[in-house]
């Protein structure tokens, strides 16, 4: 026991430090390029007449920040979501609550004259809540393997209902396409801090939730009996870590758009350090969710420069095969 916690307390230094890092990468690379030294009097002596200080202030500080906080939201609601479901494939993008949630982002941009943050941040919500019933329903339940499966099923039929109904949307209102484009695409360039401010209380209720349910989400992990057997409602569980996945993967795309397989992958990495208890599994893969993103967007920089890439599409390229390698292994018993 002693050993085990001594290496999942490692793996939290250790993914601090890369944090650390990875957030000093965002910082400092990029199309401007600039000395450590600059980086640092830019952070901490900044003179706002040199081009290179605002250009890490007012742009690459609020990216790497948003990228942060996007990829460990999408990490911890994915490994709540595999345990909600008993599936290693489900995640918030697979199961259609992206796409809900990026469905009505992109109707409150195309019909509000002026959006803001608080109309983006509401908008999610609502999508993401209406993609979870409509999975929930669609599914019949999560009981067994072959449930397993449908809830799988039907987050896929669901993500392609909302898909079609946002690209159908900016076909017959093209001019909210430019406005939407980097949201569709999933991206943290360009982003304001002023977006995170709506979302303060939601992902304070959020950590708040998962700090609360931890051992709940434990319980679960041996079935049903064992959350009954705490004399807990086990509807009422499941509804409380439903509305925490909820609330992380809709303020992710209220931030930064469709940004897939994040939520998939890093839980899967998280365990293979830091096993299945969620008091050490939740923190893990905020950190490494949080490394993989900001990572992600410095090489989206750098692939085909002086252009950059869509930090979704980095995510897409590396989650593909590894969703195809878990179906794969999945099928194969």
């Amino acid at each position: 026991m002693l050993t085990g916690t001594f290496t999942r307390a490692m793996g939290i230094v250790l993914g601090t430090a890369l944090l650390v890092a990875a957030f000093v990468m965002s910082l400092w690379l990029g199309t401007t390029r600039m000395p450590l030294a600059t980086l640092y009097t830019a952070l901490f002596d900044h003179d706002p007449t040199r081009i290179a200080h605002l250009v890490v202030i007012t742009e690459r500080l609020p990216r790497a920040s948003i990228a942060a906080l996007v990829g460990a939201s999408l990490a911890v609601a994915g490994a709540l979501m595999q345990t909600l479901t008993h599936n290693p494939l489900a995640s918030p993008g697979i199961l259609g609550i992206n796409a809900g949630a990026m469905f009505f982002v992109v109707v409150a941009v195309a019909l509000l004259p002026a959006t803001t943050p608080a109309h983006l941040v509401g908008a999610a919500l609502t999508g993401a809540c209406v993609a979870a019933a409509l999975v929930v329903l669609l599914c019949g339940g999560t009981q067994g393997q072959a449930a397993s499966l449908r809830v799988v099923l039907a987050g896929v039929a669901v993500t392609a209902l909302f898909v079609s109904l946002s690209q159908g949307l900016l076909v017959i209102d093209q001019q909210s396409f430019e406005s939407v484009l980097y949201w569709l695409a999933g991206s943290v360039s360009g982003r304001e801090m002023s977006l995170v401010i709506p979302l303060l209380p939601l992902y304070l209720g959020a950590t708040i939730g998962c700090m609360a349910l931890v051992r709940h989400a434990n319980a679960l992990l041996l079935g049903d009996e064992a959350v009954a057997g705490l004399g807990l409602s086990v509807a009422w569980v499941k509804l409380a870590l439903g509305l925490v996945v909820v609330v992380l993967a809709a303020s992710a795309v209220a931030l930064a758009g469709m940004i897939g397989f994040v939520g998939l992958i890093v839980p899967h990495m998280a365990r293979a350090v830091f096993g299945v208890d969620h008091r050490w599994l939740l923190p893990g893969c905020a950190l490494l969710g949080a490394v993989l993103l900001l990572v992600a967007d410095v090489a989206a920089r750098f692939v085909m420069p002086p252009q950059e890439i869509p930090v979704g599409v980095m995510t897409a390229l590396v989650g593909t095969p590894f969703f195809i390698y878990l179906a794969r292994r999945k099928v194969n018993g």
